[in-house]
């Protein structure tokens, strides 16, 4: 079963962290992947841009509109993700918990169950 660990990151916590926890961070993003990739449970990853290169596409009556930005204030944003195939969901959360997102006050790392797959 594949499961969508999803990151989202709140800026205002990542700026009160020193250049060591922030460092940390992706330290620790690196030795989950190497986890995930040797386990054989690793599928795919992305990292995305800040919301302030983020474009909204809305149509209406047939014409597009674009603006930019997220569509939602909001203090958190979706930073990115992995796609992991576990056994188990209990499996999925105990990976998720690797994450160093996971430990940090104000961040988290939701997990959920992918229903519907197409490949390529």
């Amino acid at each position: 079963m594949k499961y969508l660990v999803v990151l989202n990151i709140n800026p205002d916590v990542l700026a009160a962290l020193s250049e060591e926890e922030q460092q940390a961070i992706f330290d620790g993003h690196e030795k989950f992947l190497k986890v995930v990739q040797e386990s054989g449970e690793f599928h795919s990853t992305v990292a995305l841009a800040e919301p302030a290169k983020t474009s909204v596409v809305k149509v209406r009556d047939g014409v597009p509109a674009v603006t930019d930005g997220p569509f939602l204030e909001a203090k958190e944003f979706l930073a990115g993700y992995y796609l992991l195939d576990c056994a188990t969901p209990e499996r999925a959360v105990e990976l998720a918990a690797m994450i160093p997102d996971a430990g940090i006050e104000g961040l988290g790392v939701e997990v959920r169950e992918v229903i519907h797959e197409l490949g390529l």
